[in-house]
């Protein structure tokens, strides 16, 4: 059975065109004018979501956690300072973002980092989106699985063991819709080591979940990392947004921007056309006159009398394919003409018994 998963408006196959998420996260800076201005972007450039990141950096991490990311562009020395730089948006504030993402038809998300956020956004978000970070956090699965809504879980700095116990413990709890998205979690990632053949690997191994991706490479004019995945099967597709690539610290510096994402939505949308619907190899319907015309018939060498029984000699095989097919040469050698044929004729079925 096809897997499927119902993200807001949309409903997904694994034959779908990607489903957009410009991951905002907090590069708002905690600017309410800031964020309702990436969400215009993020709409102009095409996306299908804005998501965002709700937490406090109290509840998120000790203070004596240390940075993980490239303290060249973000020199903040440990997680919780980081954190708290951007941690300013309450309750009410997720909210108005919200109602703003219906007002200017994009749809809204924010993933939770701590349990009351899993509250205040379940009311005003379509589907919740679970970190990477969280994917051993047992309750916190529990929690978000209990609200029956779809579920998309990144993957990254995950072994197949955790990520299959983690989607047990999702179903165990409730999810009936959950997709996986394969991700590095390195800020920023090297192309050599995005392993984007992760996806095929997670297609493979849970095949009744959609598998998308969650990049972290630094873009590229061709984007080539998003369409990249697309064609190895990501159907989710998300990658940090921003206005203005050039800003320093935070997410800024590996994200997209309105002219990236432009770029790869009219790319997708071409390669979703190149992939078609079907993966079984058959014949379509435009080739049925191709197949008639380029392929080869068997056809006569020379003037032949009726009664005369074919052999090898009297036979070759030249275009167009409307007379029996060299697959037959075999059932024709040894049959007899059933009247006189001249040179060149394509042999039929009916001349011969």
């Amino acid at each position: 059975m096809q897997p499927t998963i119902k993200l807001g408006s949309r409903n997904l196959d694994s034959k779908s065109k990607p489903y957009v998420i410009a991951e905002i996260g907090v590069n708002h800076e905690g600017s309410m004018a800031q964020a309702k201005k990436l969400i215009d972007l993020a709409r102009e450039g095409g996306a299908d979501a804005a998501k965002f990141q709700s937490y406090k950096a109290d509840t998120l991490a000790s203070k004596h956690s240390p940075a993980y990311w490239d303290i060249s562009k973000e020199n903040t020395s440990s997680q919780h300072a980081l954190f708290q730089k951007y941690d300013n948006f309450s309750a009410n504030d997720y909210r108005e973002l919200s109602a703003y993402c219906d007002s200017v038809g994009i749809a809204f998300v924010s993933t939770p980092f701590d349990d009351a956020s899993i509250e205040f956004l379940d009311p005003i978000m379509p589907f919740y989106k679970i970190a990477s970070a969280d994917l051993t956090n047992t309750p916190f699965l529990r929690k978000i699985a209990k609200k029956g809504k779809p579920v998309i879980l990144s993957t990254g700095a995950s072994t197949l063991e955790e990520i299959s116990a983690a989607v047990t413990e999702l179903e165990a709890a409730g999810c009936k819709e959950l997709a996986l998205l394969h991700c590095i979690l390195n800020y920023p990632t090297p192309d050599i080591q995005a392993h984007l053949r992760m996806i095929r690997g997670l297609k493979q191994t849970f095949p009744e979940n959609i598998i998308g991706y969650s990049d972290h490479t630094l873009p590229d004019d061709a984007m080539t990392s998003l369409c990249a995945s697309q064609l190895l099967g990501a159907v989710i597709i998300e990658k940090h947004f921003t206005h203005d690539k050039t800003l320093p610290g935070n997410d800024h510096y590996h994200a997209m921007d309105v002219h990236d994402l432009k770029r790869f939505v009219s790319l997708s949308e071409k390669i979703n056309v190149l992939l078609g619907p079907e993966e079984d190899k058959a014949p379509i319907e435009s080739e049925a006159i191709s197949r008639e015309n380029a392929r080869r018939s068997i056809v006569l060498k020379h003037d032949l009398a009726e009664g005369h029984i074919l052999c090898e000699g009297d036979i070759t095989y030249k275009r167009p394919g409307s007379g029996i097919s060299p697959a037959s040469w075999d059932n024709v050698i040894g049959s007899i003409l059933i009247h006189a044929l001249e040179s060149d004729h394509v042999l039929q079925w009916e001349d011969i018994k």
